[in-house]
């Protein structure tokens, strides 16, 4: 047997743009389930979505993948 271990990575996500009102936070709850990262999303005071992802290092990169595009109601300009 052959057995690949994946590095487990915890990466904080601050998104910009319209993102809020707009059901941002429940996609990210559904990305974060479909690529099997834990973590948190929260609405920042000044706007923005702050995201926690923790999981392998692969998953977690498709997950920021997929909070780039958002919802279809959401335009986001900019995630660092």
């Amino acid at each position: 047997m052959n057995f690949e271990l994946e590095m487990i990575v915890a990466r904080k996500f601050i998104i910009s743009g319209l993102v809020q009102g707009v059901g941002y936070r429940f996609f990210t709850q559904r990305a974060a389930a479909r690529h099997q990262v834990r973590g948190y999303v929260k609405n920042l005071a000044d706007g923005r979505v702050e995201a926690l992802a923790q999981g392998g290092e692969k998953s977690v990169e498709n997950f920021k993948h997929d909070l780039t595009a958002g919802p279809s109601f959401s335009n986001v300009e900019h995630i660092r």
